[in-house]
């Protein structure tokens, strides 16, 4: 049977996660791999993720299983943090599903048992994920503008031109905030109009809501697909654990949806629960567990909070770093919409020479759209890091 298939194509991250460690220079530097790191360039657990795993241990009496749709204190205090009050609950669904990852696949399949063969947009450009995981579930794709690689900021105008031309059966393929690969988001207004453009068109939003805190703020990020969800009568959200409680090796995300009434809300939630019966049955718990035990706890809650806030003001500070050193080489704002995006990530705009030449001459690796963590970027060698990104661009 085997001799049928051929090689698949390799992952490039994970490639380049090869090469990085095969590199012997010491001042090499990762700005590739897209998860958190600290100053000490190590992807912590946060402390209240200990605390909330120490709480589990001592109380814990059963291994047993939680049902297909999983932790039910996990679902509603997701619930809670993400959409607050912008919906009827009674409109509401959601399932526990292993990452962000595994969220979209579900929604994704639920999505192509409603209309098969239904096209989803995705941004120009989107996560390397969101294609393959659409069109292995049986969906189309297209896509609507997004990045402008002039300004390195948003084409709205194009984009919002698109979302208009769009109708009921289009899915529209949304982050949530902190847009990966390019660190360029909506604003509150713009996000309102793509609201008012959804509502008026009836294309289903799917927001994929990876990095909810990670940008500006817990509810500055969430104000987006809240004023989504509160417009439109449909909705599908990917949310992931990942980053915002470090939990990346964990696989816990949730998939949530919105429908018209209750009624709809039981058949179409019927239909999510029958599809993760029919492929991994049911999620597992531990990462589930620690997110419900620190939503639910006020002090775990609290510091939790507060370990987030100084992810993200690291980040924002790095940003501000780096443009201000570039600034400073270049007597130049070519870079200033570093300090401008959010989240993990910014798109440089180099070429690919560019890129291979930063990792030959470098050391310095990033993906080869020119996609860096900042995060990665080792706070005492930020003016080498400039200097040499200077030296790549020209």
């Amino acid at each position: 049977m085997f001799e049928t298939l051929s090689k698949a194509p390799g992952d490039k991250i994970l490639a380049l996660m090869g090469e990085y460690a095969a590199d012997q220079r010491s001042t090499k530097i990762d700005l590739g791999v897209g998860v958190y790191k600290d100053e000490k360039g190590v992807t912590p657990v946060m402390t209240s993720v200990r605390k909330a795993e120490e709480k589990i241990l001592s109380n814990e009496k059963t291994k047993t299983y939680l049902g297909i749709a999983g932790n039910k204190g996990f679902g509603t205090a997701v619930l809670d943090l993400v959409l607050a009050d912008s919906v009827d609950r009674s409109r509401v669904r959601i399932a526990q599903a292993p990452g962000g990852t595994g969220s979209l696949w579900v929604l994704m399949q639920l999505i192509n048992r409603a209309r098969p063969g239904a096209t989803v947009y995705v941004s120009d450009p989107t996560w390397a994920n969101h294609n393959p995981i659409a069109i292995n579930s049986g969906l189309k794709v297209a896509t609507y503008p997004y990045f402008d690689t002039e300004t390195r900021g948003v084409k709205f105008a194009e984009m919002l031109a698109t979302l208009d031309k769009l109708g009921a059966g289009d899915v529209v393929l949304l982050h949530g905030c902190c847009h990966n690969p390019t660190g360029a988001n909506l604003s509150n207004d713009q996000w309102d109009q793509v609201a008012a453009s959804l509502l008026r068109t009836g294309a289903l939003p799917f927001v994929d809501l990876a990095y909810l805190g990670f940008g500006d703020g817990i509810e500055a990020d969430a104000y987006g697909t809240r004023k989504i969800l509160s417009t439109v009568p449909e909705a599908l959200v990917a949310f992931s654990g990942s980053k915002n409680f470090g939990l990346y090796r964990e696989r816990v995300g949730a998939a949530i949806l919105i429908a018209r009434d209750e009624k709809e809300a039981d058949i179409t939630n019927s239909q999510l629960l029958n599809i993760i019966r029919g492929a991994y049955s049911q999620p597992p718990d531990h990462g589930a567990e620690i997110i419900r035990t620190i939503l639910e706890d006020k002090a775990l809650r609290a510091e939790w909070e507060e370990e987030l806030a100084l992810m993200r003001n690291r980040m924002i500070s790095l940003r501000k770093k780096l443009a201000d050193a570039i600034r400073e080489r270049s007597n130049s704002s070519d870079f200033d919409f570093v300090a401008d995006h959010r989240g993990m990530f910014s798109l440089l705009g180099l070429t690919v020479e560019g890129v291979d030449h930063l990792k030959a001459e470098n050391g310095v690796y990033m993906t080869s759209d020119s996609r860096i963590n900042v995060a990665g970027i080792p706070e005492d060698r930020v003016g080498d890091l400039a200097t040499a990104l200077l030296g790549a661009a020209s």
